[in-house]
């Protein structure tokens, strides 16, 4: 009696076929320019976003010098923050007409700078009272009666 052995043969695979390849380039063609897309508009947006915070910063840093040096005069001024830099600010300072409130200016601090060839400016108001005259006034008021 004859034993009849079968030998399967096996088919092992090493690597992969040419359709899969073509399969997978084919995917990452359609999905790599949109990720280029959202990364360089990150990087964009987190320009701007350095920018403004630093912008931000000198606002306050020049709002604070103003009311700092105490009763403003009333006008226009302008400069830039250091030697050799893109940050420039400028400021208004107007008397504002009230009956109710006396010897009280508006400050308004704006501060440009260039981002991607574009002007960008960020600016803050706030009031600022004369308080040596305020408190001689009411030390007269107080005084008199």
């Amino acid at each position: 009696m004859k034993l009849l052995i079968k030998h399967s043969v096996s088919r092992e695979k090493n690597g992969f076929t040419l359709v899969e390849i073509l399969v997978t380039l084919a995917i990452l063609a359609a999905v790599l320019p949109a990720l280029l897309h959202v990364f360089a508009s990150a990087a964009r947006n987190q320009g701007l976003s350095d920018n403004t915070t630093t912008a931000l910063y000198l606002l306050k840093f020049r709002m604070s010098e103003i009311e700092m040096a105490g009763y403003p005069d009333v006008g226009e001024d302008t400069g830039e923050f250091g030697n050799s830099t893109r940050y420039r600010w400028s400021s208004i300072v107007e008397d504002v007409e009230s009956e109710e409130v006396e010897n009280i200016r508006q400050v308004q601090v704006t501060v440009t700078w260039q981002h991607r060839n574009r002007e960008r400016s960020m600016s803050m108001n706030t009031y600022i009272a004369d308080r040596q005259n305020a408190q001689t006034q009411q030390g007269q008021q107080s005084g008199g009666r």
